[in-house]
């Protein structure tokens, strides 16, 4: 039987999630206090690296929730990640920060997901 391709897997979802970072990156120009800039850059440091990593594929028998399960702590570690070493470099900033992980996840993006537990198991399906 043909796998389902639906959006959450489609290559569309890839480009929107490898270009969602600079938008964020954008939206710092506004003003501090905004939600209109605090509320997408919530969004993209806590989804978007891990979503980046653990894209499913076509034919992959994981479900959106379970993906998202796992993007969630890997997008916050990558993002401690990423601020320990910019602290360390000396070289922090808000702007050199969502640079790297808008970077990180434009390129995460454009690789093959990794797989996750369920599409790994034998006879699983």
């Amino acid at each position: 039987m043909k796998p389902k391709h639906d959006a959450w897997t489609g290559t569309w979802t890839r480009v929107a999630l490898a270009a969602s970072g600079w938008p964020v990156l954008a939206a710092t120009a506004l003003p501090g206090g905004s939600p209109l800039r605090w509320i997408p850059v919530l969004l993209f440091l806590a989804l978007a690296p891990g979503l980046a990593l653990l894209h499913p594929r076509r034919g992959a028998r994981t479900q959106p929730l379970e993906t998202l399960a796992f993007a969630v702590p890997l997008s916050l570690s990558l993002v401690a990640l990423v601020a320990t070493a910019l602290f360390l470099a000396e070289a922090f900033s808000t702007t050199a920060f969502l640079v790297a992980l808008a970077v990180f996840v434009t390129v995460a993006a454009a690789l093959p997901g990794v797989p996750l537990p369920a599409d790994t198991r034998e006879g699983a399906g």
